[in-house]
C-alpha cells in the first residue's frame, strides 16, 4: 500500500496547481495524484481554448471573480518565472444590436466592481483593433490573454516531482474511498493509497467521487463544445479575442473567436448535451451516463427553461450553415470554406436537483476530505489561487 500525507484524485491543472501549492507549503510531506488516464491534461485543461480571463463577467465577491483575478496573477508570474509563452493580447466584447447595449453596460459595471480594466469603445475604435468586426459598440478588456494550459501542466509535473518524494500515478481509476479517524483510504484498479488528506479534483467525474464519501447537493452534467479553425489562409479576420454580447437568457458566452498562442484562431463553442461524460463526439455514447442525465430533475428542469436555445445550439451541432451564420454576426466576411473541424471539449457543469446551474467554484469541506464539485471556466486561469485556497484549508488540519 502507498503512503502519502495527501491524496489528489485528477491530473488537470486544478489538481496539479494544488499539489504544486502544497509541495510549496508542505515541502516535507508526501503528495501522491492518482490520474485514470495514461497522461496529464487529457480532458478539460488539454481542450482549454487557452484563454486568460480578466474576470469581468462574474459576480463581485464570488469566488469565480476573486480567484480569476488573484489567479490569473499568479500565473502570469508562473509563466515569466518557469520560461513558458503567454501574451496579454486584450479582448473585445461586442454589441451588434441597440437591444444589447443595455447588457454590454451591465458587463462594464461589473468589471469595474472587479477592479478589471476595461473600457467602453465606439465603433471607429473598435475596427482600429478588429478590423473584419461588424459592431456598434464594444467593450475592450485589454489584460485578457492567451497561454497553452498544457505547457503549464507540464511544467507543474516537473516541479511537483522535483522534490524527489512526491509522486504522479497513471492509470488509476478510483473505485472506492474508504475513511476511518486515522486515514483516508484510496482504492483504484491497480493499488490502494493511504492518505490523511484527500482532495477531489477529478473534473468530469467530480461528483462521482465525491459521492464516495458524501451527498452531493449536485450532479454533473456534460455540455459538449464544439469547435471550428479559420484556415491558415484567413487569420487575419481575428487579430486577437472577439466575444459577442452573452444572451443572458442562456447561461453559456455564446460563439466566439480566439486566436491561440500557436498564430491559430478557433471559433466556438457552441453548447449542447453530450451522451456521454467523456463525449467529444456525436457517435460517443455512454448509455449509462446519458440515462443519468435525462432522468435527473435538474436536467429535466433546465431542459425546460432553456428548451429554445438548446435547439439553437443543436441545430449549430448538426448545421455548419447554422454555426457560421452565428459566426457572421460578428464577422460577416467569414464564409464556410474558411473553417476547419477542430476537437471539441466537455463542459463539467454542475446543476442542481431545481434545475439551476451552480454558477460558482463549488468547493466543499467533509472532514479530511475537500470536494472540488464545480470548477468551469474560469478554473484555469484560476488554478494558482484554486491550489492556494485548498492548502490553506489543509493547514488548518495539519
Amino acid at each position: 500500500m502507498h503512503k502519502s500525507d495527501l491524496i489528489i484524485i485528477g491530473g488537470g491543472i486544478v489538481g496539479l496547481a494544488t499539489a504544486y501549492q502544497f509541495s510549496k507549503f508542505f515541502p516535507r510531506f508526501k503528495i501522491t495524484l492518482l490520474e485514470k488516464e495514461s497522461n496529464l491534461a487529457m480532458h478539460q485543461t488539454g481542450r482549454n481554448s487557452g484563454v486568460l480571463h480578466t474576470g469581468i463577467y462574474y459576480n463581485p465577491g464570488s469566488m469565480k471573480a476573486i480567484n480569476c483575478r488573484e489567479g490569473k496573477t499568479k500565473l502570469e508570474e508562473f509563466c515569466r518565472k518557469e520560461g513558458i509563452d503567454f501574451e496579454i493580447c486584450g479582448k473585445v466584447i461586442v454589441a451588434v444590436t441597440e437591444k444589447e447595449l443595455l447588457t454590454l453596460e451591465s458587463i462594464y459595471q461589473r468589471g469595474r466592481a472587479n477592479g478589471v480594466r476595461c473600457e467602453m469603445i465606439e465603433k471607429e475604435k473598435l475596427n482600429e483593433l478588429e478590423p473584419y468586426v461588424e459592431g456598434i459598440r464594444a467593450l475592450h478588456v485589454p489584460d485578457a490573454g492567451i497561454v497553452d494550459f498544457r505547457k503549464v501542466c507540464s511544467r507543474l509535473e516537473f516541479l511537483i516531482k522535483a522534490t524527489g518524494h512526491n509522486e504522479i500515478i497513471f492509470s488509476s481509476r478510483v473505485k472506492s474511498i474508504k475513511q476511518n479517524a486515522q486515514c483516508i483510504i484510496v482504492q483504484t484498479e491497480r493499488d490502494e493509497f493511504e492518505g490523511k488528506y484527500l482532495v477531489n479534483c477529478a473534473g468530469l467525474y467530480s461528483d462521482k467521487v465525491a459521492a464516495m464519501t458524501q451527498t452531493p447537493d449536485s450532479k454533473i452534467v456534460p455540455f459538449r463544445g464544439e469547435y471550428y479553425e479559420i484556415i491558415p489562409e484567413k487569420r487575419y479576420f481575428c487579430k486577437n479575442l472577439i466575444y459577442p454580447v452573452p444572451d443572458q437568457n442562456f447561461p453559456f458566452l455564446g460563439v466566439h473567436f480566439t486566436r491561440m498562442i500557436d498564430g491559430s484562431v478557433e471559433c466556438g463553442p457552441n453548447a449542447v448535451l453530450a451522451f456521454a461524460r467523456e463525449g467529444y463526439k456525436l457517435n460517443q455514447i455512454n448509455i449509462i451516463e446519458l440515462a443519468e442525465v435525462l432522468s435527473y430533475s435538474g436536467f429535466i428542469k433546465l431542459a425546460i427553461k432553456y428548451w429554445r436555445s438548446g435547439l439553437e445550439e443543436m441545430w449549430r451541432s448538426f448545421s455548419k450553415k447554422a454555426f457560421v451564420r452565428a459566426l457572421q454576426r460578428l464577422i460577416p466576411d467569414i464564409s464556410e470554406g474558411d473553417l476547419l473541424v477542430s476537437p471539441a471539449g466537455v463542459r463539467a457543469q454542475a446543476v442542481r436537483p431545481n434545475g439551476m446551474l451552480v454558477d460558482d467554484f463549488q468547493i466543499e469541506e467533509n472532514k479530511n476530505i475537500i470536494n472540488v464539485c464545480n470548477a468551469p471556466s474560469p478554473a484555469a486561469t484560476s488554478s494558482l489561487n484554486i491550489g492556494k485556497h485548498i492548502v490553506e484549508v489543509v493547514e488548518k488540519r495539519f
